[in-house]
Formats: C-alpha cells, sequence, structure tokens
C-alpha cells in the first residue's frame, strides 16, 4: 500500500514528540516534523527514531508564508497535524504578540497552504483552556461556548476559530480537538508537574499558585498520542472531539501526591518532602477549574485513556530521575546546539 505523507508541525516538543513517535512506529506514514526548535523544541526528545526510514525533521518557521509554500507544493501532504503553538500561559502574559504571531498567523499560514495543495485532512490540536472556567461542577463538552481567560488560551480560540472558518469557506477537511492538561516524559521544565518533581529532587521550594485549590483534568501524553492517531485515522470530517484524563486533581493534592511518589522513589521517609510546599501569589486570570467530557471519543470511536493517573505519575517520576542528563542539558542550554540536517 502506498504510503501517506503527514506534516506534524511542533514534532520536537513535548507532546508532538509522542505524537511523531506514534505515527513513525506505522510505516504506512512517511512522517515529516516541521519544529522551529524555540526553546521548547528539543531533538533530544526524538534520538530513538530519527533513523527511520520514514521519518524526515524539517527546520523552520510556521510563520514564514514562503517557506510553507515551497515545502507543502515539494510534498504534496496528505495530512496535516498541527500541533505548533506557543503554549506557557504565563509566558502569554507577559508576551501576548508572539502567541498572536505563531498561534494565529501560523496557523492561518498552514490553513491557507493546505487549501491550495489540498490534501485528505487537517488537524488542528487545541486545548480546553479555550472553554474558560468551570464551577464545582460541570464538565467542558464539544459545544460548549468559548470563553478564554488568558492570552494563550485566547490565540487557540482564534485559530480554532480560523480553521472551522475555513471549513466552512473554503470546504476543506478539518477536525479539531481539545485536550485537558498533559504530562509525562519530555516535558519542558516550566510545567507545573515537572516544577514540582524537580524541587522535591533537589529540596528546594514547590511554588504552588494562591490557595492550592485549582482543578486540572491531567492526560498522560501517550495516550493523548494514541488518541491524535485514532482521531486522524477514524475521527468525522468537520468534527470536534474533546480528550480527557478522567483525572480531576486539585494542585495542592497534586503535590502532595507527587512528593509522596518521588521521596518513596528516593528512598525518603514519608511526608520529608511537605515543608517544601511554598504558597506564592496568583497569577492574573486563573481559571479555577477545568475537566472535560470524553463521551463522544469514548462512544464514538472506542477510545479510552489507558493509564490511571496514580500509574502515569509513577511513570513520569521513573523518568525523570533516570533522565536526569536531559533536564542538566536544558537548564545548561546545551539541547539547543544540536546539530541537524535540513
Amino acid at each position: 500500500m502506498k504510503s501517506s505523507n503527514i506534516l506534524i508541525t511542533g514534532g520536537a516538543g513535548f507532546i508532538g514528540s509522542h505524537v511523531v513517535k506514534c505515527f513513525t512506529a506505522d510505516e504506512r506514514y512517511n512522517v515529516f516534523n516541521l519544529d522551529k526548535l524555540t526553546y521548547s523544541g528539543n531533538l533530544n526528545n526524538l534520538t530513538e527514531i530519527e533513523a527511520r526510514n520514514n521519518y524526515i525533521f524539517i527546520h523552520g518557521d510556521i510563520t514564514d508564508r514562503d517557506f510553507l509554500e515551497k515545502l507543502f507544493s515539494k510534498h504534496k501532504f496528505d495530512y496535516v497535524v498541527h500541533l505548533a503553538a506557543e503554549s506557557h500561559v504565563d509566558r502569554s502574559i507577559k508576551d501576548p504578540f508572539v502567541f498572536a504571531s505563531t498561534n494565529i498567523m501560523g496557523t492561518l499560514n498552514l490553513l491557507q497552504c493546505f487549501k491550495e495543495n489540498q490534501g485528505r485532512m487537517f488537524y488542528h490540536i487545541s486545548t480546553d483552556e479555550v472553554y474558560g472556567t468551570l464551577g464545582e461542577s460541570g464538565l467542558f463538552a464539544e459545544n460548549s461556548p468559548y470563553q478564554p481567560n488568558s492570552p494563550y488560551a485566547a490565540s487557540k480560540a482564534s485559530s480554532d476559530h480560523f480553521v472551522r472558518a475555513y471549513a466552512k469557506t473554503y470546504m476543506l477537511p478539518v477536525i479539531i480537538s481539545n485536550c485537558s492538561n498533559n504530562y509525562g516524559p519530555n516535558q519542558f521544565p516550566e510545567k507545573f508537574i515537572p516544577v514540582c518533581i524537580q524541587a522535591i529532587i533537589k529540596n528546594k521550594k514547590i511554588p504552588v499558585y494562591g490557595d492550592g485549590r485549582y482543578t486540572r483534568d491531567w492526560l498522560y501524553v501517550e495516550d493523548h498520542a494514541k488518541a491524535i492517531k485514532m482521531i486522524l485515522e477514524k475521527g468525522k470530517k468537520g468534527e470536534t472531539y474533546n480528550i480527557g484524563g478522567l483525572n480531576e486533581w486539585n494542585n495542592i493534592d497534586l503535590v502532595k501526591l507527587l512528593i509522596q511518589e518521588t521521596d518513596k522513589a528516593l528512598g525518603r521517609s514519608e511526608g520529608a518532602s511537605l515543608p517544601l510546599i511554598n504558597f506564592v501569589k496568583d497569577r492574573p486570570g486563573h481559571d479555577k477549574r477545568y475537566a472535560i467530557d470524553n463521551t463522544k471519543i469514548m462512544r464514538e470511536l472506542e477510545w479510552k485513556p489507558e493509564y490511571t493517573f496514580e500509574e502515569g505519575i509513577v511513570k513520569t517520576i521513573g523518568w525523570y530521575l533516570s533522565n536526569q542528563e536531559w533536564i542538566d542539558s536544558i537548564i545548561d542550554g546545551s539541547y539547543q546546539n544540536i546539530t541537524f540536517n535540513t
């Protein structure tokens, strides 16, 4: 059977690298990984698959329209799986313009190039943060109204709207998925769970916003990657699918679980790291609670997360403990000095 050319944007990042690994394991796909290699892009995430015959890395920027036009013309992509994005809320508060440029204009550039070289599906990966915040009860569903509260969420909401607008206006085949908070191996150490794990390992203060009662639904990254592949292959054109982990945890309880499991892995006494908890000033526009309704993807595509949160956390902590060189390369900046073929 003829192989399909698939462009995965942001494939050197946290979620993207797991998605690239998932697709390269299937020889029906020729995987083209397009990444700008900003601070969160790391080719060390992909060393195990870089020699595969069905994998090609391309260094490039989705905000460069001329570059994208040449790329699409050359490779005639059957599928686009679009993950490239600025994604850290705190950074979006400090510099919203970068988020608008990459997340909105970058997506628009990709849509236009896909329209001009139309393939079989444009799949846009988004976030549950576009829906805003929930109260004590309720879940985000695919038809929940958009109410973004941070510049990051607003930029992703705008990109979602452009994808749907191109589908309606130009009859493009598109799919969108909105996921809950991801965690797992290779996550850039500015994110909450790796920040906590590293603080516990190094006996440093663990920063917790506000009162620690902010609640998130956590999704193990390998479960998310498998869901993305399943949606691309079995999802319906024009549909939106919400992907959640069925794991709601408030931050302070999550920190206590991380302390329990990391101390155990390090051979420390139970609760040894509890004094490291440090409540810090809350960030502006902080959403109180996110939670995903998985009903649609579970019913229509028969997907469900394989990992419980406790299982995923133990696996994640084990990975960070076994890969301190990966962390150190980020801290000293050496991860950005990798050579690659363009």
